[in-house]
């Protein structure tokens, strides 16, 4: 019998060893993801929600990819103008709920990305049954026409951040409890849940994204920062807030919409759920310091009892480990570069808010053109 004795200096040469072929395979890993964006050329990839606030990124950069999109979109606030000077894009307008037409529209795509929703919470108060009719519903009928089109090869589901509710700890894992604290979060949590269980019964290749609060161009919701930007660029020296203390996650829509791409095309990802924020997290009242100093615009904020969200969210902030080691993701874009591009796009554009039903509350969605 023969005993082998190594030394302690040997032991650590092998670790050495070990260590440069690990960072020589994690290198060839993160070169391949890259490497894979160029497989999406000429891919089917439909997009719902591909004229709304992510969506139009997500298509304008699949475009310069010289992919093939298809969005679905019912136009409730996307806004076709968002992506008509876009390549190789064909938008059909339809509701997720239309099963024979969503099952048509499905034949023949190689990748979905769903990220058709009803998204504003306050409007989850008063049409929850709606809500879920779309957010879970809606889903799980766009899931079964891809699980009977036997060729998808990735189904991108977008979830949010809400589903966690106010943080009970950070920076905020993909394991963080999920406790909803409103009728937008349930129905979007139901949504991935369904999501996920079909991926396990139906082996639908399905990878669940749950994004922080993004920020940018192409607005279609009235979310903090289109409003302070919106009160501030009137010549009013007094902006009305409600919870001014409350912390959000803040990720440039581009750097989103990049991150979910990747995932269409990284190994190892299905079945799993991918946090996509920045890990910094800004109070409203900074925000509205940030905001007002890069507008040249002294204000004093008047809070308003009627903007007090009635089970709100305190805190938000994003890790994003994971998707940085799956899809070697991070975000590129400051929150100041960031805002500085959104209020440049808004004195262009101006803002301007679709109401999704007739007869919804329009508080939250007074127009102005700058």
């Amino acid at each position: 019998m023969k005993i082998w004795y190594i030394s302690i200096k040997s032991i650590c040469e092998i670790k050495t060893v070990l260590y440069r072929v690990y960072m020589i395979c994690v290198k060839n890993f993160n070169m391949s993801i890259k490497n894979k964006l160029d497989t999406l050329k000429d891919k089917e990839i439909l997009v719902t929600g591909g004229c709304g606030f992510i969506g139009s990124e997500i298509t304008k950069q699949l475009s310069n990819l010289d992919s093939k999109v298809t969005i679905i979109d019912n136009l409730s606030s996307g806004k076709e103008e968002y992506i008509k000077n876009l390549s190789n894009v064909n938008l059909i307008k339809v509701d997720l709920s239309d099963d024979s037409k969503i099952k048509s529209i499905v034949e023949g795509k190689d990748f979905i990305i769903n990220l058709a929703a009803l998204p504003f919470i306050p409007d989850s108060y008063y049409y929850p049954k709606k809500f879920f009719e779309v957010n879970v519903n809606g889903t799980i009928g766009l899931a079964l026409a891809a699980i009977k089109e036997k060729r998808i090869k990735r189904f991108i589901h977008i979830s949010s951040s809400e589903v966690y509710g106010s943080a009970r700890y950070t920076p905020m894992d993909e394991n963080h409890p999920t406790i909803p604290q409103s009728t937008y979060a349930v129905s979007k949590l139901a949504g991935e849940r369904a999501i996920f269980t079909i991926h396990k019964e139906h082996n639908l290749p399905a990878v669940i994204i749950r994004p922080f609060n993004s920020f940018g161009p192409n607005i279609t919701q009235p979310y903090i920062i289109p409003e302070i930007i919106n009160q501030l660029s009137t010549d009013s020296t007094e902006i009305k807030l409600g919870n001014i203390n409350s912390k959000r996650d803040l990720t440039y829509v581009s750097d989103t919409a990049h991150g979910i791409i990747l995932s269409l095309v990284a190994e190892g990802v299905i079945g799993e759920t991918l946090n996509v924020g920045s890990q910094r997290s800004v109070s409203v009242i900074n925000l509205v310091e940030i905001i007002s100093k890069l507008m040249s615009k002294e204000v004093k904020i008047k809070i308003d009892p009627d903007r007090f969200r009635p089970f709100d969210v305190d805190t938000l902030v994003c890790n994003y480990d994971r998707a940085n080691r799956l899809l070697e993701w991070k975000p590129e874009i400051s929150i100041e570069d960031g805002l500085r591009k959104t209020i440049d796009w808004v004195k262009k554009n101006g803002i301007h808010f679709n109401e999704p039903e007739h007869g919804w509350p329009s508080s939250y969605r007074s127009n102005q053109e700058n």
